[in-house]
């Protein structure tokens, strides 16, 4: 029997074409209300700058916001980019949001900047180096920990001692697979953008998890994997929305800015299999298609959660493919 794991949903906040930041945050929030009634497991925000088509720039704001909002379902960053913030401010605010909402925040981090060269050295505030950013995690631990003192230095943090957030480690290559393995801490696999090493990455961080290490949080390694959904009542409907998808890839290889384009007819997408390829994880289709792409998936890696990435031009057809994948998943 094909085994249907947990599902999380991946928000990047998006901006239709003709819509402004504040009505793709009002969406964002309606479609967290959604989820949570939906049953859902958690909801994270990923970090995006200097993006015209994104609003999720200042992921605590919108991880307070959605889960002020929510009851039952975990929220968090999906993920901090760590090198563009300092370690105690992400500790402070992360702390302060546990405080605020109890048991249902996740930090996930990740070294990419989320964002061009330039604009990452505008964010810049600590190193992206394996070793820093482990020694980062290590500080983090420590601010989140009973004692709320820094591992490395004195530094105290009333407002997320004895929190204890949980950190996860967010990669796309085996890098960040072995960092997450040797500190014994779960692993988000960006499969859903960066497809080409998932595979190696989930077999190197079994084989290197570290459930003994002084950062280990849990006691075997646990995997989740992005996966890009667009399910439709027909086929031929799903196809279309996903043109959306591939507009806005395609805009990013040719340095287009805009908003979110509306569906067109997919035979009309020039270069659509260019996007398709980095989008290689994608399960596009009626509710059957759908969820056997998803079983087949979770099958061949065994994987233990999968968080779905889902655009739409208009945000009432994304939450209706969240609908039908709920009404279909659980």
């Amino acid at each position: 029997m094909s085994r249907h794991v947990p599902l999380s949903i991946l928000d990047l906040v998006s901006i239709p074409e003709g819509a402004t930041a504040a009505d793709g945050i009002a969406a964002s929030m309606e479609a967290a209300r959604q989820a949570d009634r939906l049953g859902y497991r958690r909801l994270w925000y990923a970090e995006h700058h200097n993006t015209a088509g994104l609003a999720a720039s200042a992921s605590s704001l919108l991880i307070g916001r959605a889960a002020a909002v929510t009851e039952r379902i975990r929220v968090g960053a999906g993920g901090v980019m760590l090198p563009n913030h300092a370690p105690l401010m992400v500790a402070e605010q992360y702390g302060t949001l546990a405080n605020m909402f109890g048991d249902r925040i996740d930090l996930g981090l990740g070294r990419a900047p989320g964002t061009d060269p330039m604009t990452a050295q505008a964010l810049s505030r600590s190193s992206a180096d394996p070793q820093s950013f482990a020694n980062d995690i290590f500080d983090l631990q420590g601010w989140f920990g009973d004692r709320g003192t820094a591992r490395s230095a004195p530094i105290f943090s009333a407002v997320s001692a004895g929190t204890n957030v949980p950190i996860w480690v967010l990669g796309s290559t085996v890098s960040g697979a072995s960092i997450a393995g040797q500190l014994g801490l779960p692993f988000a696999v960006a499969s859903h953008f960066a497809p080409e090493q998932v595979m190696e990455a989930i077999e190197l961080y079994r084989e290197v998890f570290n459930a003994s290490a002084p950062t280990a949080q849990i006691g075997e390694p646990y995997v989740m994997a992005g996966f890009n959904v667009m399910m439709m009542p027909t086929e031929e409907e799903a196809r279309r929305q996903w043109t959306t998808v591939q507009q806005m890839f395609l805009d990013v290889r040719r340095g287009r800015r805009r908003g979110l384009q509306p569906p067109v007819d997919p035979a009309s997408v020039a270069d659509s299999a260019f996007a398709d390829s980095m989008l290689r994880f994608q399960a596009v289709g009626d509710p059957k298609a759908v969820v056997g792409t998803l079983e087949d998936f979770v099958g061949r890696t065994d994987v233990d959660e999968l968080i779905v990435a889902t655009y739409a031009y208009d945000p009432a057809d994304r939450m209706k493919s969240f609908e039908l994948l709920a009404e279909n998943w659980f």
